[in-house]
């Protein structure tokens, strides 16, 4: 437990932008210390406007369509034609509150977006279809899930399962950061003082994109003294993989990130 009096470590953001500078400015307005340094880059798929345009010429055949991601939701919605309007009877799928958040600013009412319950354990497919989902019948409708182009297939091998046919809009790519000097320098700045920093990996991704980073071995035993806030079981799994020492489970909510720095390690002398 981190004495009262010891400084807070900094929030290393590491979520593709603009998430990563709207996590931190949530954290900061709860007092505690963030920097954004994005470790995935959203990349737009060619040819996804013409595929988006159709998607929503066709949107009230759907009983749902699931946004993987808050960048899910922005890229599908950027091509929202003119004057068109979510269809009430089509669910709006989410796994977690970002998500959720992004739907609700293009106008998406409450009441038509299915997703886990605030104070649910996890924030992922499996919660959605327990929460939300599981009750209902998924006989002959049709679903499509706008993802990037490669992602976890179990939600849809689960509705097809389940009777509904499903297909996949890949909206954009993910790819590894440009490793400009600017970003080299990021890196090696947190990389001097590696216990005033908390990694905050939100995707298993950002964490390979790290480790993959063009940096000197001393630098990267470094980056891995960081000690990693993970949101997700699979992603505390592949920060212990890659040799982080210490890693700490929580929601992805700021106000518990926020919380979780008193349970930080103290600083060292």
């Amino acid at each position: 437990m981190r004495p009262a009096a010891a400084p807070l470590p900094c929030v290393l953001v590491t979520r593709p932008q603009p998430q990563a500078d709207e996590w931190v400015a949530r954290l900061q307005a709860l007092g505690a210390p963030a920097q954004a340094l994005p470790l995935m880059r959203i990349v737009r798929r060619e040819g996804f406007d013409a595929a988006v345009r159709a998607a929503w010429a066709d949107l009230a055949r759907h009983r749902l369509v699931m946004f993987v991601s808050p960048n899910a939701v922005l890229a599908f919605f950027a091509g929202r034609p003119e004057g068109a309007v979510w269809p009430a009877d089509t669910l709006a799928g989410a796994t977690g509150p970002g998500t959720i958040a992004a739907l609700r600013a293009q106008g998406v009412e409450a009441r038509s977006i299915a997703a886990p319950p605030e104070d649910a354990a996890s924030f992922d497919a499996e919660s959605l279809w327990r929460h939300a989902l599981a009750g209902l019948d998924w006989a002959e409708q049709q679903v499509l899930i706008v993802r990037g182009e490669d992602g976890r297939d179990w939600l849809a091998a689960t509705l097809r399962q389940a009777g509904a046919g499903v297909d996949c809009l890949a909206a954009y790519a993910r790819a590894e950061p440009a490793w400009t000097a600017a970003e080299r320098a990021a890196l090696a700045a947190v990389g001097r003082d590696p216990a005033a920093q908390v990694w905050l990996f939100s995707s298993s991704q950002c964490i390979d994109h790290l480790m993959a980073a063009p940096v000197e071995p001393a630098l990267r035993a470094a980056l891995r003294a960081v000690p990693v806030l993970a949101t997700h079981p699979r992603i505390a799994e592949t920060a212990r993989a890659a040799g982080f020492a210490v890693v700490m489970p929580v929601r992805p909510h700021p106000l518990e990130v926020r919380q979780a720095l008193d349970a930080s390690p103290e600083p060292r002398a």
